[in-house]
């Protein structure tokens, strides 16, 4: 038997033991034919969900042991018989019912043959295969479950062009967002994973591949990841020079496009079971404020010409796509030179209204300070931070926000007030004093995000604390009084400013959020008692 053949009796199968209907075994055939799929029909049956793979593998030992009792003088299905390659009407795919299959029972053998017949008039006959349940020879007969079908003929093209049956109540709740097969490349896994709307996809050695959806962490294979099988997928994306930073190494930040799907944000590593990476899932344009549920009127911190602008809040709250926002805003608006210094390149801004430099740690530059010392002999109007992350990073950005540029970064700080603090404490004690005039005069905005879990259970909401930095909070800086901040904060809304938990009670009295949620973010949870 040719692979088609093989394809063929394998349906034909699964409709003999009703693990499948005829309708089920045309949908999933010709979802294969219309996605390119190179995989034979075993492997996407268990790919997009339709059998297990403890399912599958009874199948194919029931295929095997049919071929084996019929390979001497069987008329095999001609080769003709396989479905016909004109394209068919587009039907809007569905997930399949698992009919008569209960998780882990054996396929129900039918007692009599099932005949199917062929374009030519003549019939190919399955002939009824050993019951494993069956009682032995002169014993008792076991009581049988329920009776298989009659035999009845069944037209090969009934296969490829029966519709899939509308959807239905009684359709199966999906287990998993993705599907996971060992034969899939790690393309198809980060394309699955941006359809279902997660953030990050994990990829664990002895691990259940894993999503990361609305901030919480989802299975979505029952299977663990062999550890070489893990280490094979990463590997096959990176290219010789990855490859070789990362044996030497033993880590890795880079960025991978699929065109089509996105970018993505990775970093892999080396840890006690295997080969690990983690995948942040970043749309191909970068988003605008609508598109985060944050406020329109937010666009003011980014107002300046010259000056510190700050975007904050802890790992996963989304302030890196809060920054890729103002970015796109500013390139949309102003003739400039913009230089970004990421790692690694997250978004990708297109030249519009302004020319920009995108340039990446590792491959472009040795590290942020380096680019940064860089960029001031660049001519830039506009330079945007991917990370603040020490003392020499946080002090060249000071530099270059005092020499006339507008610099925007981020920094993982949870409050306005925690922000202007770390800002100051990375600075030796003896520089202090200069420090806080240089940050007193040149901060002019913080902008600190939580990301927070609807009420209806659709995704989550940002809830944001906007400190602008007017002439009272930068007094308040120069004169170490930082902890006065949120009084100045909660006065100031007429200069845009909000606190977080005024943010947080707007949302929980529109009935956005819950009063748990509220509580569990606020920075004073007796508020919401």
């Amino acid at each position: 038997m040719n692979k088609e053949d093989m394809d063929l009796l394998l349906g034909r199968l699964a409709v003999h033991f009703q693990v499948l209907a005829k309708e089920q075994v045309a949908e999933a055939m010709r979802w294969r034919r219309e996605s390119g799929s190179r995989l034979d029909l075993g492997a996407f049956l268990v790919a997009e969900g339709f059998v297990s793979a403890e399912v599958f593998a009874k199948l194919d030992r029931a295929r095997q042991q049919w071929l084996e009792k019929n390979a001497p003088g069987a008329a095999a299905p001609p080769a003709d018989a396989s479905p016909p390659a004109a394209p068919l009407p587009p039907v809007q795919p569905v997930r399949p019912v698992q009919l008569a299959y209960q998780p882990g029972a054996e396929p129900v053998f039918a007692p009599s043959p099932l005949v199917f017949a062929e374009p030519s008039g003549s019939a190919f006959q399955i002939d009824p295969l050993p019951d494993p349940h069956a009682a032995a020879p002169g014993a008792a007969a076991a009581p049988t479950a329920r009776a298989g079908p009659a035999t009845q003929p069944i037209a090969l093209e009934d296969l490829a062009q029966l519709a899939p049956p509308p959807p239905s109540a009684a359709r199966v709740e999906e287990r998993y967002r993705i599907r996971y097969d060992p034969g899939l490349s790690l393309d198809d896994l980060l394309s699955q994973a941006a359809r279902a709307g997660a953030s990050d996809l994990h990829l664990h050695s002895l691990a259940p591949l894993r999503l990361r959806v609305n901030g919480a962490m989802e299975d979505c294979s029952s299977e663990v990841l062999e550890a070489e099988h893990c280490r094979r997928l990463i590997l096959a994306i990176l290219d010789d020079g990855q490859r070789a930073t990362f044996e030497e190494r033993m880590q890795l930040d880079f960025s991978y496009t699929i065109a089509g799907v996105g970018r993505f944000r990775a970093n892999a590593y080396q840890q006690q079971r295997g080969t690990d990476a983690v995948f942040r899932i970043i749309p191909e344009r970068a988003p605008s404020l609508a598109d985060l549920g944050l406020p329109a009127n937010l666009d003011r911190v980014i107002q300046f010409h010259q000056g510190l602008v700050l975007f904050t809040g802890p790992a996963g709250c989304g302030k890196s796509s809060t920054l890729a926002a103002m970015a796109r805003l500013v390139t949309e608006a102003r003739p400039d030179h913009i230089i970004t210094v990421e790692d690694p390149i997250e978004y990708v801004h297109p030249s519009s209204a302004c020319l920009v430099n995108q340039r990446q740690v590792g491959p472009h530059t040795e590290s942020f300070a380096r680019a940064l010392r860089a960029a001031l002999r660049e001519d830039p109007d506009v330079i945007v931070i991917g990370e603040l992350r020490d003392l020499e990073t946080i002090s060249l950005a000071l530099t270059a926000a005092e020499t006339g540029h507008l610099v925007l970064g981020t920094l993982h700080t949870s409050s306005a007030v925690r922000t202007v603090n770390r800002l100051l404490g990375v600075f030796p004690p003896e520089q202090q004093a200069q420090i806080r005039t240089m940050v007193s005069e040149s901060l002019r905005a913080v902008v600190s995000q939580r990301l927070v879990a609807r009420a209806d259970g659709k995704g989550r909401v940002p809830a944001i604390e906007v400190m602008m930095g007017t002439k009272a909070v930068g007094n308040l800086i120069r004169e170490s009084k930082t902890f006065q901040i949120p009084s100045l904060i909660q006065t100031g809304s007429s200069a845009g400013m909000v606190l977080l938990d005024a943010s947080l009670m707007e949302l929980y009295k529109n009935g956005v959020i819950t009063v748990e949620e509220a509580r569990k973010n606020a920075e004073d949870p007796k508020k919401f008692n």
